[in-house]
């Protein structure tokens, strides 16, 4: 009995990673086979998707990852090991994914407004954390930066979580965060919102606007999760392998404690429909980069 192998292209313990455990633990029930994780980082996720690019064909090697993989990379990079387009088949987007613009309580606004207000009053002041060129939190900083004129300095790491626990320490005053990764810290008065990158606030946080509402609604990274395969995938192939993920999104269970639980919208597309949203997605991640300025690091 072969083993399925999902592709993750970060260290153990972030977002996607959290996302591909609970995943392949329902797929090898469904495939009565088993499916393991495999977390291959480096490179701004190059190695991972370079391997599964390179993979057989056969259904038993799957990508699971974020956008900056598929649509920030090919704009940052001017050679890239392998073109996540032309050499991975989209199976399905997982989830969309609602970032949060926190701050330290220490910085002195609870508003993106006051935010700017602040950093024009004390230019230089002012720092956030990134997981690297092209990251969320940098798109997202920076094309606050474009749009405003003001001095946000940038401090990057080498992920999301050293980035979180960065502003928490009061090492950087500023970051990204996962709607469901930051709502103890929240509670326990750690870190505070100021903004949410979603069309619509969030019922966990109903009193945060949007960058929308803030006036910012061009500086929204807009990340997602998705999952690929090997181009020369056979179509009937990666359509079962979507089919039977959607069916392990739709269950009950798994949307409450892995998806809406964790302040993600859940979606399960058809290839057509994914590979559609990837090309505007595409555009769209181009357009934020040249605004942003944002460049490989």
């Amino acid at each position: 009995m072969r083993t399925v192998r999902i592709v993750v292209p970060y260290p153990p313990g972030g977002g996607v990673d959290g996302m591909a455990r609970p995943l392949a633990e329902r797929l090898a029930r469904v495939w009565n086979q088993p499916v393991v994780v495999e977390n291959k980082a480096g490179a701004a996720t190059m190695i991972g998707g370079e391997a599964v690019a390179r993979a057989a064909a056969d259904g038993y090697t799957l990508l699971l990852t974020s956008d900056s993989s598929i649509t920030s990379n090919p704009h940052l990079y001017p050679k890239m090991p392998f073109d996540p387009i032309r050499d991975l088949a989209p199976v399905t987007q997982l989830i969309d994914l609602h970032q949060m613009v926190v701050a330290h309580p220490s910085v002195a606004a609870n508003t993106l407004q006051e935010l700017v207000a602040l950093a024009k009053a004390k230019p230089g002041a002012l720092n956030y954390g990134s997981y690297g060129g092209g990251s969320q939190p940098h798109l997202l900083f920076e094309a606050l930066k474009a749009q405003t004129g003001v001095q946000i300095a940038h401090i990057p790491y080498k992920g999301i979580a050293p980035a979180l626990t960065a502003a928490i320490a009061g090492e950087v005053q500023l970051t990204l965060g996962g709607a469901a990764t930051t709502r103890g810290h929240f509670q326990a008065g750690r870190l505070k919102p100021l903004a949410i990158a979603r069309s619509q606030r969030l019922a966990l946080y109903p009193d945060v606007p949007t960058l929308r509402e803030a006036g910012f609604a061009d500086a929204d990274p807009r990340p997602w999760f998705g999952v690929f395969a090997p181009a020369a995938t056979p179509r009937g192939l990666v359509e079962r392998i979507r089919r039977d993920i959607a069916a392990v999104l739709a269950e009950p269970e798994f949307r409450e404690r892995e998806i809406t639980g964790k302040g993600y919208t859940g979606v399960g597309s058809t290839p057509d429909e994914f590979a559609a949203f990837v090309r505007a997605d595409l555009e769209y991640k181009g357009r934020l980069i040249r605004v942003s300025g944002a460049k490989a690091e």
